[in-house]
């Protein structure tokens, strides 16, 4: 795996920006972990303890040095934290990845999370080279279906208990970005 640089310069888009991870994210962390839908959606543990947030900052140096992923703080133009971003499922045969977020409760409903995932898809599909990116939704999760939508996912359909989380096979719905959406 080729190991991933942080975008340079940021990527932003004058209201927010997308940032590596730093020791000081630690307490706005723990704090926004604490909302329940966070870990209903995601593989956030539950409850979210000061430790999950301290490995989850030290583990993404790493993912990022050895080409894992590449996880990102969605801030605004203040540093407060809005939510989590990232690319990572990488196939670099296959030429694709899979991106995933979630974003703190107080950011909900401004438009932070489809801009944050427009930001990082351009970049994922132009800078990486990637040929295809996924974002996977849980059937439930309207929310989030939207939102892939609203950053110009193609939805392609439910895979049918197509991951595990939490003791349990999920059905996801299946959204598709392809560099010729961008234009």
């Amino acid at each position: 795996m080729p190991r991933l640089h942080l975008p340079s310069p940021p990527l932003g888009d004058g209201e927010i920006l997308l940032r590596a991870w730093t020791i000081s994210d630690i307490p706005a962390l723990t704090a926004a972990c604490q909302d329940p839908e966070i870990p209903r959606w995601t593989i956030v543990p539950s409850p979210y303890e000061e430790h999950h947030a301290r490995d989850f900052i030290a583990g993404s140096v790493e993912d990022r040095e050895t080409g894992r992923e590449l996880a990102l703080a969605i801030v605004d133009q203040a540093d407060t934290l809005l939510g989590a971003i990232g690319v990572g499922r990488f196939d670099w045969v296959d030429r694709k990845a899979e991106i995933g977020y979630w974003i703190a409760r107080d950011a909900r409903r401004r438009a932070v999370g489809a801009r944050a995932t427009r930001l990082l898809a351009r970049w994922a599909l132009t800078e990486l080279g990637l040929e295809r990116l996924e974002l996977l939704a849980n059937p439930e999760n309207e929310a989030s279906q939207r939102l892939a939508e609203r950053a110009g996912f193609t939805r392609e359909g439910v895979l049918r208990r197509y991951r595990r989380r939490q003791a349990h096979r999920e059905d996801l719905v299946m959204f598709s970005l392809l560099p010729e959406d961008l234009r």
